[in-house]
């Protein structure tokens, strides 16, 4: 199966000093900042490259009434995209190992704007997201191809 790391996204406690950290320490780009800071998008993000953002997930997103501090992993999910042909085939064998599509299919913001996504475990319990991008018109826009 041939796929690209689109994002990590990590439960963040202190957004404005990890927003510092990533984009004045290691001088990565940030995304959707200003939107964030105004209420308009629910967590910022920040550029590894041109096809993979870190995601900085505020507590509200991660918390989920948990009493504080209660199970938080850093870690909140990796997503891999791919063409939409590698996405069904993968569905497939989702369910046909009776592995459970924890959410999705979902149109959810990436690296590269909005996909379809879904969501599902390893066996460990790491969250995982498979996703596909469309271009605008609805016709897929395979990375892996460019």
């Amino acid at each position: 199966m041939k796929c690209i790391m689109d994002h990590i996204v990590l439960n963040v406690g202190d957004i404005e000093s990890m927003v510092a950290f990533y984009s004045q320490v290691l001088m990565l780009e940030t995304e959707r900042l200003e939107e964030y800071l105004k209420g308009i998008v629910p967590f910022p993000s920040v550029r590894l490259n041109p096809e993979t953002v870190i995601d900085l997930f505020p507590k509200n997103l991660w918390t989920n009434g948990s009493p504080e501090g209660h199970g938080r992993n850093n870690l909140n999910h990796f997503c891999i995209s791919m063409s939409k042909q590698t996405w069904d085939e993968l569905k497939a064998r989702l369910n046909s190992n009776n592995i459970e599509i924890e959410d999705g299919p979902v149109h959810r913001w990436g690296a590269h704007g909005t996909g379809i996504s879904i969501y599902f475990k390893d066996p460990e319990g790491n969250t995982i997201e498979s996703r596909y991008y469309e271009h605008k018109d609805g016709k897929e826009k395979c990375l892996l191809d460019s």
